[in-house]
C-alpha cells in the first residue's frame, strides 16, 4: 500500500502538470484561431465611408474580444493585418496573423529570467469579393 501511494504521487503530479499546460495551450490556440477569424470578418464588413484605419481598429477590437473570451489579453503588436493588393477594394484579400506566447503554468517569476513559454500562431484570410463596391475613404 505504501509503495502504491508513493508511485501514485510520483506519477500523478507530473501528469496533472502536463495536463494543465496542455489545457492552457489549447485554450490559447482556440482563442487565436477565433480571434483571427473575427478580425478578418470585422475588417471586411466595415460600413461604407469608414477608412482603412477604422477597419483596422474594428478588427483589433473583434480579435481582443475573442481572446478575452478565452481569458487572454491581446496587444496590438501580436496582431498583423495585411491586404493584397489593396484594402477594401474589390477582388482583394485580407490576411490576419496572430502570434502569442503561452507561459507554462505554475512557474513563478521569482526564478529570474523569462518564464518558459510555448509559441502559438494563427492565420486567417478573408476575401473582399470581386463584385463588391469599394469602401473606405483612404
Amino acid at each position: 500500500m505504501v509503495e502504491f501511494s508513493w508511485l501514485a504521487l510520483l506519477l500523478l503530479v507530473p501528469l496533472i502538470y502536463v495536463m494543465l499546460g496542455v489545457f492552457d495551450v489549447q485554450r490559447a490556440s482556440y482563442g487565436a484561431t477565433a480571434a483571427t477569424r473575427a478580425a478578418g470578418r470585422a475588417f471586411i464588413i466595415v460600413p461604407a465611408g469608414l477608412s482603412e484605419d477604422d477597419a483596422r481598429s474594428r478588427a483589433f477590437e473583434a480579435a481582443r474580444m475573442a481572446m478575452k473570451d478565452q481569458g487572454m489579453e491581446l496587444s496590438a503588436d501580436q496582431l498583423k493585418i495585411t491586404c493584397n493588393p489593396a484594402c477594401l477594394e474589390p477582388g482583394s484579400t485580407v490576411t490576419v496573423e496572430l502570434d502569442a506566447e503561452v507561459p507554462l503554468p505554475l512557474i513563478p517569476d521569482a526564478l529570474g529570467g523569462e518564464r518558459p513559454a510555448i509559441h502559438i500562431s494563427a492565420s486567417h484570410t478573408e476575401s473582399y469579393g470581386e463584385y463588391r463596391e469599394a469602401k473606405g475613404n483612404g
